[in-house]
This record gives C-alpha cells, structure tokens and sequence, in this order.
C-alpha cells in the first residue's frame, strides 16, 4: 500500500474521530424538570389527598442529584386484635396474671384472670422465712425460723390462694393504656380487641411512584431545592426521560465512532510501514 494513500485515508479517518470526538465533549446531557405538579413542598408541609392529610417529615438531597424523604400519616380507629394462649402470661394493671380457660375452650364464653404469685419475692421479703422452700414427702414448705426452730408450713398456706378475676366475651377492661374488650375464646386462646389511631409512613424516591389516599400514582421528584414534586400528569416528565435516552444512545454512538475511527487509523499506519515481500 503506498504510503501517500495511507496518509489520506488516515486522515480522513482521524477527521472522523476528531468530529466525533467533538460533538461528543461540547454536548450537553437534557435535564429533567417539572411544570404545574399538583404539589411542591418543603419539609413539614402538610397537603390533603382524597380526605387524607399528610405531612413531609423529611427531605433528603444526594450529591449526584438524586433525592429522598418521607410522608406521614395518621389512620383513625383502626381496629386492632391480640390472642393470649390459654395458660399464658399479660401484664395488666401492673400485676400479672395468667389466662386460664376452663373446660372446651371451642365454646367457652368466659376465662379466668389469675394472680401470678412471685413466691421468690415474698419469701425473700419475709426476715422470718429462708428464702427456699422445701420438699418433703413430696410436699412443698415454707420453713419459717422465727421460733429459732424449723418450722414447716405448707406452701398453699404460707402464701395463700392467689386473686383470680372472671372475665366474658364482650368485657372491657384496661390493657396497655388502651380499653379493649373480649372480642373471642377460642381453642387458639382470648382475644381482645380495640381501635386506635397509627401513625404510618411512606418513602419517597427521586423519579418513582407513590400511591395515596385517592388510589392514584403520583410520579415523585426533587429538584434539588429543599422542595419534593408530587404529579399525577407524567407526559411532560416521560417526553424528557425518552430525551435523555436518545442522548445517551447518541453519546454511545459518538464514543464507538472516534474509538473506531483511531484503531482504523493506526491500524492503516501500521499496515504501512509493514516490510515489503517484493
């Protein structure tokens, strides 16, 4: 290959990569925004969507664009349910008792509340007593030492019956701060019930979605002023994205066009100073 040819299709081809590579480094990526969303809030603002109010409680912006934050919103009387096995343990009134149902718990209308004795606390309370009883015979003991001897007392009589506390489907007591009422008994257990209002939570991404209280997607955005963007209305936003979709694959084009374009040109300078076999 003469070497006056290599150097005009080298050149031709380093004009190419030069072009390319220009285009490429003076284009400027389309950015993304937002025109006449429903709602454009800062942190703490409270809007209302579909009866429901809500608060933003955070607004967090990253270093590469991209944003986060939070809603929060509160469910009035939202009914709430807890079973307690048969023979377990709840804390109520700040005494604790265990539930004990009688008989075919699949058709029991009412159980039975009753004290938890903390034995070990009584006896060590007690300056008369050891603070362990005794087995003998297979009988429990108190041994009560206030007459310098070891006296046995049976444990039933030295601690006594514990308190019990009958209580029917339909009873309402105070549990956890909150009044619940026996709402079932059952051959799972009791199980009350209440309504209390619950504060939940909803996280925000730059760009995603978010269902609210009207049972629509809102499309959220931070444009990276303290502020986040709710809209239903997503032409605009999705005409943009299919923008910079072009971009890119433009940009990936440039790239392959002046990468290809210099291996040509090397190869071909290459190529020319290859000894000659004739």
């Amino acid at each position: 290959m003469q070497r006056r040819a290599v150097a005009v299709y080298v050149a031709f081809f380093v004009l190419i990569a030069a072009a390319s590579y220009t285009l490429l480094a003076t284009a400027e990526e389309p950015t993304i925004t937002l025109e006449n969303a429903e709602y454009e809030l800062s942190q703490n603002d409270t809007f209302s969507v579909g009866g429901q109010q809500y608060t933003v409680t955070s607004i967090e912006e990253g270093e590469d664009g991209s944003g986060s934050g939070t809603l929060e919103w509160t469910e009035t009387d939202v009914e709430m349910t807890e079973t307690w096995a048969n023979e377990s343990t709840v804390e109520i009134g700040g005494t604790e008792w265990t539930v004990l149902i009688e008989g075919d718990a699949a058709n029991a209308t009412s159980f039975t509340f009753e004290e938890v004795v903390d034995r070990q606390a009584i006896l060590e309370d007690d300056p008369d007593v050891l603070n362990e009883t005794q087995e003998v015979d297979g009988e429990e003991y108190v041994v009560d030492q206030s007459s310098g001897e070891n006296d046995l007392i049976p444990a039933e009589e030295y601690f006594g019956a514990p308190a019990t506390q009958t209580a029917s489907v339909g009873d309402s007591f105070t549990y956890n701060d909150q009044t619940v009422t026996v709402d079932e008994i059952g051959a799972n257990g009791v199980t009350v019930a209440w309504t209390q209002d619950q504060t939940n939570t909803i996280d925000l991404a730059h760009e995603g979605t978010s269902e609210l209280a009207d049972d629509n997607e809102y499309l959220v955005f931070f444009p990276g002023d303290g502020t986040v963007m709710l809209t239903q209305d997503t032409s605009s936003y999705d005409a943009q994205v299919e923008a910079q979709q072009e971009f890119s694959e433009r940009q990936t084009g440039f790239r392959w066009t002046t990468f290809t374009s210099l291996l040509f040109a090397l190869s071909l300078i290459a190529f020319a100073f290859l000894p000659s076999r004739y």
